[in-house]
């Protein structure tokens, strides 16, 4: 079980910093990714972090958003800074044992996802 948290209303030029928690440790042995759906539009990664802690991002939300985790309390975090408008959209996490099931997001299930709006 994922949950995510700590969206909310921002400005732009703001920053926020997104919570995955798992209900159990498996950020040691997975991969994870941060998604995003805004509306109207399909979800999309923004970014993925290997159980080994390499990382990667979407070209639209490079050097602004950094993915993190804390192994030992089983939870991903996505730092999101200079935030603009269009990065808008409720966000989710994920995860795999698998890097490659992480990139291509065709996961069964999803959590509720956190609200991120970003506006003045």
């Amino acid at each position: 079980l994922l949950v995510e948290s700590g969206g909310g209303l921002v400005q732009p030029g703001g920053s926020l910093r997104l919570s995955c928690a798992a209900s159990g440790s498996i950020f040691s042995i997975n991969a994870m990714g941060w998604y995003r759906q805004a509306p109207g539009k399909q979800r999309e990664l923004v970014a993925a972090i290997t159980s080994g802690g390499s990382t990667n991002y979407a070209d639209s939300v490079k050097g602004r958003f950094f993915i993190s985790k804390n192994n030992a309390q089983n939870t991903v975090y996505l730092q999101m800074n200079s935030l603009k408008p269009e990065d808008t959209a409720v966000y989710y996490c994920n995860t795999d044992y698998e890097i490659e099931a992480i990139v291509a997001g065709e996961f069964g299930s999803w959590g509720q996802g956190t609200q991120v709006t970003v506006s003045s």
